[in-house]
This record gives structure tokens, C-alpha cells and sequence, in this order.
């Protein structure tokens, strides 16, 4: 929308229920509802889009980065209404879309392809037979699969009939077709991929590559160009293999190649996504273009802006993928209020590219990406440390985020070399007491701001009642609180000094600590003091939870909420299993009577665009299933019931004070 409004183009927006306040309804010159927050109500129903299309005037329509942006009857049906479909011919997306399909074209242009089987024979028995003979570990791919959807990783015989099953129940959900393929699983590969463009004339380009190596699911997360430790002479081959793609099948606009690049940098077609990629703006930041641009005015009927020996590589951009997700709990997604957001400040070397403000909502209905962070500088070194420092300026308060483990990721040795297939994946680092301190006296502080207020409001101010000095008769004012990082639990005594300062002692450790807080906006800066050593970071206290952000990111501390404001037994404590997430249950395994080990699957629910399988948590025998296949559950809800559950754990007073020099 912002690139057609620089051309002078109106836009229409269609929008679901999910997403009437949504900013890509506000940016549209006209905005039209087609249906029920369900994709498939609303996003995938082809006619609608078509009527709404018809009904402003719009002479093309610009499909996006999924739902029906690679479907080829939607192309086909855009065509037989008059109207310009934004992308490559129908022939073109059905080709690439099946994969199959497409590496038997790429075999026959001499693009390199990997070993595996691509039959029509989709019997189980013979894809079984036929990840034998191309041997372990491999690879189950959805044929019309992308996105990481319908796609498993088998790296032994007995996991194998489990992975295909769970690979075509998704790649059916996704895509209206199970159908699979098998291949050979490269070990620490590289996903390169390289941007493709083609006019209705007969020119095509490409415009270097990405490196999109660090994934999860299977899906990027961060993607950079050019590539790390490829030479211009590999830069050159792998462009004329992608170009040799596109015209094996006659594409025309924005296309990628995607291949598989071994430890020698032999690389493989893997497959081709017929529209613009999420990645696309680090493309740009390196080459000075539009890509949306160069796609409109190939639509439009005009020749590509530049040809191949005036694209110039400049310098390097790194594209960074915020998700609301949980690194910590196997980058779980998760759906919730942006309660707090903040961004770092757009500028010719940063862009923030997303579609939400705070205040609106993660929706459980489509993808869990908020934002994308791109930054480019004049060399790798100096991209990364930018994008380090940007990641520190996107705070979010709300949901869990994947904010930490991208500033973790910028740190990480192998990847600041370049080294990008090694597995990144780190377990969280306790807190430390310097920060543990900074968290304990900006509770305090707050606390203390709070009775301030209420002395202000009192009628009598300076009631003993309303001090905020903890003052005791001959006796130091001792407390002891605890605050819960993760799953470990710290205690820490907190001693009121005169003069207003504080000291802490942590896991043995005695500091001296004071501060002071200001308020801007809707977060707050807290300057600490922790044994002389100046710290500053901004302070969003939400529902219990403390967010810290500093340089090094966000810490969050939770504060554990007293008995008498919980609820009745958590099923969490009782061994229950529970959904993870907002879904639909997709399969039930047990039934009332059954016994079951611990690890063993009871139910498989999908959510965001995910399958989870739930597991039991312990050893037992199921006494109630609670959901049948196709019903809809809450976020935590029970799935099933066990025999003779466990009562709740007795839990101490999380929040406790205690006076005099005994308190511990």
C-alpha cells in the first residue's frame, strides 16, 4: 500500500472479523468486509475477493505473501474476470506448486536437484520402501506443501509411519492435498535462495541471493543478503541456475529459487515460491529497489527497470522476524494483547515493517508474526551490531516474544562468522543478582510511588498509616520477597534504610541499592544504583510480571499472586493435560479406562497454523477425555481427566514480610 500510494495507485483492502480495526484497513482508500475471522470464510473464498474486486473498480489484485497468493486457480479465475493478477501465470505457480512437478522440470532444465522420490505412488507402503533405499535421516515433504507446513523430519525407521501420518493431516489442513515426497536430509545445510524477476517481454533477472539458514519449524526467522562466505564466482552460478529455473517455466514478476547449499557449497533446487517472500526487503536494502514497484509496472505491461549488468550489490541488511512465541517452551506461538509496544525509530538503515499498533491482538486465527526488524549497514559486522541494538529498542509487553533470542542469536560465535547451519537454540540463563537487585528495587520503588499517591488522596497525609518508610520501633524493617525467574524461585530480604535506600541480600549476596523512577508514557525508566554501579533500563509492570528492558534485552520476573486472590486447583498441578493454546482438537488417542505411560500421545489440537501433540504428563489411568475430535478449546484447558488426580501441592505465601534481624 505505502509503494502504490508513492505511484499514485489507489488500494482496496478486504478485511475479516478478526481484522476490522487492523492497519491494513486503515492505510486503504476503501476497505470492504468478505467474512468470518476463519481463513477460510473470509482470506481463501476466491469469489468474494473477486466480487469486491469488481465492485470498487480495481483493475488488479496484489495477492500478498499467502493464502491464495500461490493458488493457480485464483490467477486463472482473476484472468477470466479482466482483472490483473499480480504475479506469474497459473502455469507457472501449478508447476512450482507441486514439487514433484517441479523437480522433474528443473532435472530436465539441468538445474542440480537432490536425490529423492517424487512418484505418483503414494501408497505409505511406498514411500516407506522408498526412504529405505534413499537412506536415513530424511526428509517428508506436502507436495504442494510451503512454509514449513506438512513437512517432517525422519531420522529413523520407527518414526517414520507417525511423521507421515502427522505430515499429511497438515499438509491436507494446509493445502487440500496429502500427498508426499520424499528426500535425502542434508546434514548442516544452508538454505540460499535467490531473487528472480521476469517481465511479460522475455527479461529475467536475478538480484543476488539470502542466506535464510536460521529456522525453526522449519520456518526463517532471520534472513540476511548476500549470503555469508560465497564469492562472486558461486554468487554468478547460483543467480544463472535461478534464472534458469524461472524460464524453464515461463515466469513472469517477483520469484525465488530456494536451494539447499552443502559444507562444499554444492547447492540443489529445492523449490520455487511463485510470489514476493516475507525476506524481500533485505533484497532491497542491498540493491536500492522497490521489488512491489518493479512488480506493479510488470503487471502494468512494462519492461523490468533495470537489466542484470546494472543491479549492484550494496552492502549487507539483515531481516529479523518478531513472533509471538515462547523460545523457552519449544518457540511455542502464542495469541495476546500488545499491551506495551515499542519500536526502534525508522530511518534509512532501519525499517520496521509490520501490521499492528499497540493495542490490537495477536489473533489465534492467522500467523503469529508482529513485526519485521530490517537493518543494512556497508558490512556484515556493522549490519549485525545494528540489528543487535535495534532488537533492543522493540519492546513488547503482553506476550511472550522471540525478541530475547534474536538479540541471543546476534551474540552467538558461529553466527557472527557466518557459520548459519549450526543449531542456535540456547538454554536460558538464570538472572543475575545485579539484575535480580535492579527488578527487587523497581518493585520497591513502584510500591512506593503507590503510597505516595494514596498519602496525596488521603485526608490525613501524614498518617503514620500512609508512610512510606517501613519505620520500626528499635529494630531494622526487615521483608523477605520473592520474585520467580522462570521456574527457580529467589527470595530475597529486602532492609529499609534512613535514608531511603535499600539493602538486598540475594542468594547470599548483600547489596546496597537505590533509584529512582520516571514516567514516560506508558513505561517507566528506572535508574539504579547497585553497590555504586549505575544501571538504566525502562520498567512495564503488568499483572504480576515485571518487564526489565536493558541493552541486553528483555527480563521479565514474575510475582507470584497471594492464595487468596487465586482461583480454585490448577489442572496443571494435578498432572493434567492441557492445551497449550486457543485450537481445534484434531485427534483423541484414549479413552476413559485406558492406561497410559508417561510421554505417551493422548491428543493432537492445532492452532496457529501449528500441530501440538499433548502428552501425558504422567503415568496413569485416563478417567475422563474431556474434547472429541473437531471441538474447540480455551487456552489451558483441561484435555483429560486422570483417576485419583493429585490434590494441589501445598505452595507457600509467595509474598511475605517478615520483621527483625531473625528474618530469613
Amino acid at each position: 500500500m505505502k509503494t502504490a500510494k508513492k505511484m499514485g495507485i489507489r488500494t482496496v483492502a478486504v478485511y475479516s472479523d478478526a481484522d476490522e480495526n487492523s492497519m491494513h484497513v486503515d492505510m486503504a482508500d476503501e476497505a470492504f468486509h468478505i467474512g468470518a475471522a476463519d481463513s477460510r470464510e473470509s482470506y481463501l473464498k476466491m469469489e468474494k475477493i473477486i466480487e469486491v474486486a469488481i465492485q470498487s473498480g480495481a483493475q488488479a489484485i496484489h495477492p500478498g505473501y499467502g493464502f491464495l497468493s500461490e493458488k493457480p486457480e485464483f490467477a486463472e479465475l482473476c484472468e477470466k474476470k479482466g482483472l490483473i493478477f499480480i504475479g506469474p501465470p497459473a502455469s507457472a505457480i501449478r508447476d512450482m506448486g507441486i514439487k514433484s512437478t517441479s523437480k522433474a522440470i528443473m532435472g530436465s532444465a539441468g538445474v542440480p536437484i537432490i536425490e529423492g522420490y517424487h512418484g505418483d505412488d503414494q501408497s505409505d507402503e511406498r514411500l516407506r520402501q522408498e526412504a529405505e533405499r534413499i537412506g536415513y535421516p530424511v526428509m517428508l515433504k506436502a507436495v504442494r506443501g510451503g512454509g514449513g507446513k506438512g513437512m517432517r523430519i525422519v531420522m529413523k525407521p520407527e518414526e517414520f509411519d507417525d511423521a507421515l501420518e502427522s505430515a499429511r493431516r497438515e499438509s491436507l489442513k494446509s493445502f487440500n492435498d496429502d500427498n508426499m515426497l520424499v528426500e535425502k536430509f542434508v546434514n548442516t545445510p544452508r538454505h540460499v535462495e535467490v531473487q528472480v524477476f521476469a517481465d511479460t517481454l522475455g527479461n529475467t533477472v536475478y538480484l543476488f541471493e539470502r542466506d535464510c539458514s536460521v529456522q525453526r519449524r522449519h520456518q526463517k526467522i532471520i534472513e540476511e543478503a548476500p549470503a555469508p562466505d560465497v564469492s562472486s564466482e558461486m554468487r554468478q552460478k547460483i543467480g544463472e541456475a535461478a534464472v534458469k529455473a524461472a524460464k524453464a517455466v515461463g515466469y513472469v514478476g517477483a520469484g525465488t529459487v530456494e536451494f539447499i547449499m552443502d559444507k562444499e557449497q554444492n547447492f540443489y533446487f529445492m523449490e520455487m515460491n511463485t510470489r514476493l517472500q516475507v525476506e524481500h526487503p533485505v533484497t532491497e536494502m542491498v540493491t536500492g529497489q522497490d521489488l512491489v514497484e518493479w512488480q506493479l509496472r510488470v503487471a502494468a505491461g512494462e519492461t523490468l527497470p533495470l537489466a542484470q549488468e546494472d543491479i549492484k550489490l550494496i552492502g549487507h541488511s539483515f531481516e529479523a522476524r518478531i513472533y509471538a512465541e515462547d523460545p523457552d517452551s519449544d518457540f511455542l506461538p502464542g495469541a495476546g494483547p500488545l499491551l506495551h509496544l515499542s519500536t526502534p525509530q525508522s530511518s534509512d538503515t532501519i525499517r520496521v515493517e509490520t501490521g499492528v499498533r499497540q493495542g490490537d491482538e495477536v489473533s489465534v486465527h492467522y500467523d503469529p508474526m508482529i513485526a519485521k526488524l530490517v537493518v543494512w549497514s556497508e558490512n556484515r559486522d556493522q549490519a549485525l551490531s545494528l540489528l543487535k541494538e535495534s532488537l533492543q529498542e522493540y519492546n513488547i509487553v503482553g506476550l511472550n516474544t522471540n525478541i530475547n533470542f534474536l538479540s541471543s542469536l546476534c551474540e552467538h560465535g558461529h553466527f557472527k562468522k557466518g557459520d548459519v547451519h549450526t543449531d542456535f537454540i540456547k538454554q536460558k540463563i538464570p538472572l543475575s543478582h545485579e539484575m535480580l537487585a535492579q527488578a527487587s528495587l523497581g518493585l520497591l520503588l513502584l510500591e512506593r510511588q503507590e503510597q505516595e499517591g494514596r498519602a496525596t488522596l488521603s485526608s490525613d497525609p501524614f498518617s503514620v498509616w500512609n508512610s512510606n518508610i517501613s519505620f520500626r520501633l528499635n529494630n531494622v524493617a526487615k521483608r523477605r520477597i520473592r520474585l520467580d525467574d522462570g521456574d527457580k524461585k529467589v527470595y530475597i530480604i529486602v532492609s529499609y534504610n534512613k535514608d531511603g535506600s535499600y539493602t538486598l541480600e540475594v542468594e547470599g549476596h548483600r547489596m546496597h541499592v537505590k533509584g529512582k523512577l520516571q514516567s514516560e508514557g506508558s513505561r517507566t525508566s528506572l535508574t539504579a544504583s547497585v553497590d555504586g554501579r549505575v544501571f538504566k533500563s525502562w520498567l512495564v509492570d503488568q499483572e504480576g510480571t515485571l518487564h526489565l528492558f536493558t541493552k541486553d534485552g528483555c527480563h521479565k520476573v514474575h510475582r507470584p499472586v497471594p492464595k487468596f486472590l487465586r482461583g480454585g486447583p490448577s489442572a496443571a498441578s494435578q498432572g493434567s493435560a492441557l492445551a497449550p493454546m486457543t485450537g481445534t482438537i484434531v485427534k483423541v488417542y484414549v479413552e476413559p479406562g485406558q492406561s497410559v505411560e508417561e510421554g505417551e500421545t493422548l491428543v493432537i489440537m492445532e492452532a496457529m497454523k501449528m500441530e501440538h501433540v499433548i502428552r501425558a504428563p504422567k503415568a496413569g489411568v485416563i478417567e475422563k477425555v474431556l474434547f472429541s475430535a473437531g471441538q474447540s478449546v480455551n487456552r489451558h484447558a483441561q484435555l483429560v481427566q486422570f483417576q485419583e488426580q493429585e490434590q494441589e501441592e501445598k505452595t507457600e505465601d509467595e509474598y511475605e514480610d517478615e520483621e527483625g534481624p531473625e528474618a530469613e
